[in-house]
């Protein structure tokens, strides 16, 4: 990922998600240097999903994975995924972690069929689904895996 991906990151992030990350938290991360993927479609589709994933002390921790619903269930996240946790590896990381919302079942599956076990829950996580003020925060699953 480069500078010049954020519009079509922004525009994939915003598509997928009911709370997407803002430019400002991408370029950080960026100006950061963590690992920054994008996937891309060779045709005209240009970038179709991301990944944001830090490193240090031994232990990765996935950020970040959004896949475009037009291209979900592809196996794009998957692949994306293991280029991630991959580059982990060679940077001398020995575990994963990530969160992901309770509810969305897909990302669940994909990280368990990946190996991750669940660890924990961080209640109030998220921002609700449906963003309204009155709907709370809803619960992460924390998840780890050795790599």
């Amino acid at each position: 990922m480069q500078q010049a991906d954020l519009p079509a990151v922004l525009a994939v992030e915003q598509m997928a998600y009911s709370a997407p990350w803002s430019e400002g938290v991408f370029r950080d991360c960026l100006r950061v240097r963590y690992c920054c993927l994008v996937a891309e479609r060779v045709r005209a589709d240009g970038v179709v999903a991301h990944g944001i994933m830090s490193v240090a002390a031994g232990e990765c921790h996935v950020l970040n994975l959004c896949v475009h619903p037009a291209f979900q269930g592809r196996g794009i996240g998957r692949l994306l995924l293991r280029r991630l946790l991959a580059l982990a590896r060679r940077q001398d990381a020995d575990t994963a972690f990530l969160e992901v919302r309770a509810s969305n079942r897909t990302a669940i599956d994909l990280y368990r069929r990946e190996g991750f076990d669940e660890i924990g829950v961080r209640k109030g996580y998220y921002p609700a689904a449906n963003e309204a003020p009155s709907a709370g925060r809803e619960d992460a699953l924390a998840m780890a895996r050795a790599l």
